[in-house]
């Protein structure tokens, strides 16, 4: 709860700017390579795979020859955006704009917060949550992608054409914001992201060639090994699976007998949880404020927890996601948001800390892997009876007035 001085209003947020200075000062010193960082360097996604897309981008076309790959059209503009600091090296450029991205989400929470019916306590999440994951959120553009998604779910039903154009635009980055219409109420902001999705991507179709082959790319991915079906693998090769963990399709995979089986059902899972999402819409009546946020929540964290790769920026999602639910008092997301922040910590030891252990499946790799995906289920599972119980009636609840007005009628009678 936000302090307030003796006039009554609220007192600037200075412990929570010095947290996210301090935090984000560390981040830089590590992805600059000022201070080192355990495990494997994360920056070279950046010095070497997105500036060699640069290259290519440059030139008008999409990596054709490249099945790393993966993302949506829109995507060519986080990569090619280091072009706007033209006096910087690329790798320079790229960490100082995933900085100004960090930054301008924490703005948009701290404006939120401050609105009646708001709290700051969805600026702590992120001013807290994402340093947890470690110099990787500065060495990928989820950052600049959660950015976005932030300011669409923000803007919300007040602005629902405003919501729907930037989730559209999102979703073209990075295609899960796309689930953040889930709980959109009424045409509107459905109308706009359709129409600005069919917009752009006509632009991006007409204007390079290859804008969609990374759908082609995604679907032969195979199983990666921090995933929760890769947990079956990690334990199987201790007695006598004689699998493989190679490089594959740009992510650490696992390869080998049976591997089809597990991804088709990390699919059948994910389809699972879509099944729920839309059952739980049918049947959605009561509809607050932070609904919208609570849902979209909640789809993400189902399909990160089923996803056949788990890779350790999906987290930066689910901790933005996390501030926004936390942003609105009335919230229902309080110990969800706890789990993803523990799972972040979790995550951050895992990739890129003791990597090679997960890599060996040794004990300790297996150990952090169960406790992370463990954390993410968990808190699927509880975001997910949150979401159920606060906006779908009870059916004896629902019942009860019924009951009472032909109770009052046969009195009367």
């Amino acid at each position: 709860m936000a302090q307030l001085d003796m006039t009554g209003t609220r007192r600037p947020p200075f412990g929570l700017l010095a947290v996210w200075g301090a935090t984000r000062l560390v981040l830089l010193l590590f992805v600059f390579k000022v201070w080192v960082f355990p495990g494997p360097d994360v920056t070279t996604d950046v010095s070497v795979i997105y500036q060699g897309w640069y290259g290519t981008l440059r030139t008008g076309t999409y990596p054709l020859d490249d099945v790393t790959w993966q993302y949506p059209p829109a995507a060519a503009l986080a990569i090619l955006s280091p072009a706007l600091l033209p006096f910087l090296e690329y790798a320079s450029a790229f960490f100082v704009l995933a900085f100004l991205a960090d930054l301008a989400v924490l703005a948009l929470l701290l404006y939120t917060g401050g609105r009646p019916g708001r709290s700051r306590r969805g600026a702590w999440v992120w001013a807290v949550g994402l340093p947890l994951l470690g110099p990787t959120v500065y060495a990928r553009y989820d950052v600049m992608v959660t950015a976005v998604a932030v300011a669409a779910l923000l803007a919300g039903s007040r602005r629902p054409a405003v919501m729907g154009a930037l989730t559209a635009f999102a979703a073209l980055l990075k295609v899960w914001p796309a689930l953040l219409l889930l709980g959109a109420r009424g045409r509107t902001a459905w109308l706009w992201a359709a129409a600005t999705a069919a917009g752009l991507s006509l632009v991006f179709a007409v204007s390079m060639p290859g804008a969609f082959a990374f759908v082609t790319f995604q679907r032969d991915r195979g199983t990666e090994v921090e995933s929760l079906g890769a947990l079956v693998f990690h334990v199987a090769r201790h007695f006598g699976w004689d699998g493989q963990v190679l490089l594959n399709y740009g992510s650490v995979e696992f390869l080998g007998d049976h591997v089809d089986v597990v991804s088709d059902a990390a699919l059948a899972l994910s389809g699972v949880a879509f099944a729920w999402l839309l059952l739980w819409r049918v049947r959605a009546r009561r509809f607050a404020p932070h609904t919208l946020a609570d849902a979209a929540f909640t789809a993400v964290l189902m399909f990160t927890a089923t996803s056949r790769v788990i890779s350790p920026q999906y987290m930066v999602w689910l901790v933005g996601l996390a501030a926004v639910c936390l942003c609105f008092r009335a919230g229902r997301m309080r110990w969800p948001a706890v789990l993803v922040l523990m799972a972040s910590f979790v995550t951050v030891l895992e990739f890129p800390i003791w990597f090679g252990h997960v890599v060996m499946s040794d004990w300790l790799g297996i150990t952090l892997l169960f406790v992370r995906n463990g954390l993410l289920v968990l808190a699927s599972l509880v975001a997910a009876l949150a979401l159920w119980r606060s906006t779908v009636p009870h059916p004896r609840r629902a019942a009860v007035p019924g009951q009472a007005a032909r109770t009052r009628e046969s009195l009367n009678s």
